[in-house]
């Protein structure tokens, strides 16, 4: 099932997430529906609040670019180290249409989290995978890339994100994969 994905302006988007206690059927079919509505919406990255569940969950798909990757579902997860060293990439987010920006990051993380299966994976993640993990992490601590950019480069966002935030600039498919 399609799910909606919340844009830029909706309070669940920084709202704090909770811990998934238990990984049943209904967790299951979260997990289902948001890949689907990823790739309706032709993302890599969705994380629960994008579909308005404030849940400590997000899922990736990386194979659009990297065809050796998996599909992915993080539940429950905690980055515990950053990389000092980090790197710029261009990033977009299905919550925030239209915009597009440079968005610097630690190259490597390590984390924890579990699978659909509830077993518990500790991990040192680097390169693009890292970065779209850390995009979507920061989901679930109610932040979005933008508050990655300076005072000045927001600014001049704000226009485009009243738009978004008022429902003139919605969600579509695009060419590019928004993380």
């Amino acid at each position: 099932m399609l799910l909606e994905i919340q844009t830029y302006g909706k309070d669940i988007l920084r709202k704090k997430t909770e811990e998934i206690s238990e990984i049943d059927d209904p967790i299951r079919e979260i997990v289902s529906n948001m890949f689907e509505s990823m790739y309706a919406a032709e993302g890599i990255g969705l994380a629960a609040p994008q579909i308005g569940k404030s849940i400590r969950l997000f899922v990736i798909d990386l194979t659009p670019i990297d065809e050796s990757e998996k599909k992915r579902i993080y539940i429950n997860p905690r980055i515990y180290e950053f990389n000092e060293v980090k790197d710029e990439y261009e990033e977009g987010c299905l919550s925030i249409p239209t915009i597009r920006e440079i968005v610097e990051r630690p190259i490597s993380i390590r984390l924890t989290y579990q699978n659909l299966e509830g077993d518990i994976i500790d991990e040192e993640v680097d390169g693009f995978h890292a970065r779209v993990i850390q995009h979507e992490y920061d989901h679930l601590e109610s932040r979005l890339f933008i508050d990655h950019l300076s005072p000045l480069k927001r600014s001049l966002l704000k226009k485009t994100l009243k738009k978004i935030a008022s429902g003139e600039i919605g969600v579509e498919a695009s060419e590019n994969f928004e993380l």
